[in-house]
């Protein structure tokens, strides 16, 4: 009689930490948030590996999940330290637990003694606040959520040597990467009546100084019979910055990746029209321009001309938002006469209402509106009174393959 063969094992059960890469980005695809993918990821070095040694993976995530909001900074004029609103989510935890874990209070800025001008916010990007102390002659770069801060010398002062009579320190920008976690690059320009000069730090150069451009001539930045004040601010959009003529129909735009200038037109109805649109980034990186007239929004994109062949500003769409204002602000629309273009950032315009009537004391409404989507989305309702910095996420060092190991850290 045949001896009985005993039976084959039970194959070994199949359990998270066995499935493989691929299998685990899919699932992380379809994770609400980037604040809870970096819970889930911080989970065990399996799950962080996963993350971190995809480049691809990141790219997709940011193309599903677009980097959220945390809330606005407001700078105030006078003495007054920047404040921040946060965006408050019950529905989703991780985002809220983000913002509790940051330093949004700017504690470990230097003591300023509250003197006018104090810390000022010159712009959120990448992660980073950009803020600059004249009377302490000090630039910071902050990072809330990882508390890293950078301290920097003021531009030298041969930044603006050999202006033609009047000049100013136009703008300060901050330019970052998220694949290149701690690395950034902070523009400072000066201009007089018909050029612009730009001088830039960058976190990697070991000397620690700022690089000094020579002078755009007067053929890439204005003419010389316009007057001292012909750009308004600049709006950084990608690795460029853009400076908006204020009476012509051009801007002058800064590719901070060569540090070139050059000039674009922009469509003739935006002549002189510069306190009622903004450029902006759409979400795969493209130039955008965004107009409110009204409860109007005018969207203008960079596209190639089909019967010339060549790039232009095409008029893509127009969203008449009058009755959706009315819903999110609860029918109180009549104390609001327009909206705001505040920024654009990857394809969200950051909106606030605007009063009929000059009362500071008068809350508006804050708001974004989706470009991809069309969707209106209320924020919530404050006062006015300064300028405005939203404040976006950005993708965690901790989430980027380097050297250190944040599982690690503290141990």
């Amino acid at each position: 009689m045949a001896s009985q063969q005993p039976p084959p094992p039970a194959p070994a059960p199949t359990t998270i930490s066995t499935i493989g890469d691929d299998l685990l980005r899919e699932i992380f695809l379809r994770l609400p948030s980037l604040p809870t993918l970096v819970r889930a990821a911080l989970t065990c070095r399996a799950f962080l590996n996963a993350v971190r040694s995809s480049p691809p993976f990141r790219r997709r995530f940011r193309s599903v999940h677009p980097p959220p909001l945390l809330g606005l900074f407001f700078d105030p004029d006078g003495p007054a330290i920047p404040s921040f609103a946060p965006l408050r989510r019950r529905s989703d935890p991780d985002l809220a637990a983000a913002v509790r874990g940051a330093d949004f209070f700017l504690t470990r800025l230097p003591d300023a003694d509250d003197a006018a001008p104090g810390w000022e916010i010159r712009g959120c990007r990448g992660g980073y606040v950009l803020l600059t102390n004249l009377a302490a002659g000090r630039v910071a770069v902050y990072n809330p959520l990882t508390r890293a801060l950078d301290l920097l010398p003021p531009p030298p002062e041969e930044t603006a040597d050999d202006c033609a009579g009047y000049f100013t320190y136009l703008d300060y920008h901050v330019v970052a990467s998220d694949e290149e976690p701690g690395a950034f690059r902070v523009v400072c320009t000066s201009h007089d009546e018909s050029r612009m000069r730009a001088a830039i730090f960058s976190s990697s150069d070991s000397a620690g100084e700022w690089r000094i451009l020579p002078w755009a001539p007067p053929a890439a930045a204005a003419r010389p019979e316009d007057e001292k004040y012909w750009l308004h601010s600049g709006e950084l959009v990608g690795e460029s910055i853009c400076w908006t003529h204020t009476s012509k129909a051009y801007m002058l735009v800064l590719d901070t990746a060569v540090m070139r200038f050059s000039r674009i037109d922009i469509p003739p109805y935006l002549q002189g029209r510069g306190h009622t649109f903004k450029p902006g980034e759409t979400k795969d990186g493209k130039p955008c321009i965004v107009c409110a007239m009204e409860f109007t929004l005018l969207v203008w994109y960079w596209r190639v001309d089909a019967d010339h062949g060549a790039d232009k500003w095409v008029l893509d769409k127009m969203y008449h938002l009058q009755t959706e204002i009315v819903q999110a602000t609860q029918g109180l629309l009549e104390y609001h006469g327009t909206i705001k273009v505040l920024e654009i950032v990857e394809s969200i315009v950051y909106l606030s209402t605007s009063e009929t009537f000059n009362d500071a004391d008068f809350p508006c409404w804050f708001l974004t509106f989706c470009l991809e989507t069309g969707e209106l989305t209320k924020l919530f309702q404050r006062k006015f009174d300064s300028h405005v910095h939203p404040y976006v996420m950005a993708w965690p060092p901790s989430l980027v393959g380097n050297n250190v190991d944040p599982l690690l850290e503290g141990s």
